[in-house]
């Protein structure tokens, strides 16, 4: 297989195509679509978002020091490009997509109802990197819609149709191919 060198950039997809939730916390809340986010650390719960400073979003987030990180789905495809596209400080991203504020447990960020799950988090560092900022955060409280989990209270992301973004387009993730561990074990011990 032939291979070609490109100048370094950002080759790792698909990522999560996300809706950010932000508060400036004087009643005005925003949605900025992300792309940049990603887990850091299991113990304590941690996560980031990286925004350029020149985003609307930006100064809410480094004003109140709390966002929410809101999974979307195939469903919310249009939603979550337009947020993206379209600046805050111009439109009211909430009502034109008609998406619902929810009720956030412990932030004072409202969360996006019609995403299958809300991640709540704190701002516990800002590094500033270069074109973007990252937030590092702790996460203070997920809400995971309860249509999505099974008898025995497990979440099944496949269900919800997850969206990811890959070099300038939108993917659903596709069937479900293995879980963690799959490989090694005894034959009939695997997920059906």
């Amino acid at each position: 297989m032939a291979k070609q060198i490109w100048k370094p950039g950002n080759m790792l997809y698909p990522l999560p195509a996300v809706l950010v939730s932000v508060s400036d916390g004087e009643g005005h809340d925003n949605l900025v679509t992300v792309a940049w986010t990603g887990t850091v650390c299991t113990n304590p719960p941690m996560v980031y978002i990286s925004l350029r400073p020149s985003r609307y979003s930006w100064q809410m987030v480094k004003k109140t020091g709390e966002f929410v990180i809101n999974l979307t789905t195939e469903a919310l495809v249009r939603a979550t490009d337009w947020c993206g596209v379209k600046s805050g400080r111009d439109v009211d991203k909430w009502k034109e997509t008609g998406l619902t504020r929810g009720k956030p447990s412990a932030v004072s960020v409202p969360i996006v109802e019609e995403c299958p799950v809300n991640i709540e988090c704190r701002v516990t560092q800002v590094l500033e990197l270069g074109s973007h900022h990252m937030f590092l955060a702790q996460v203070e409280a997920v809400q995971v819609s309860s249509e999505y989990l099974d008898a025995k209270g497990k979440f099944h992301l496949n269900r919800c149709e997850p969206l990811v973004y890959s070099h300038g387009d939108y993917y659903g993730l596709g069937k479900w191919r293995g879980n963690f561990g799959y490989s090694v074990k005894k034959k009939g011990k695997g997920r059906k």
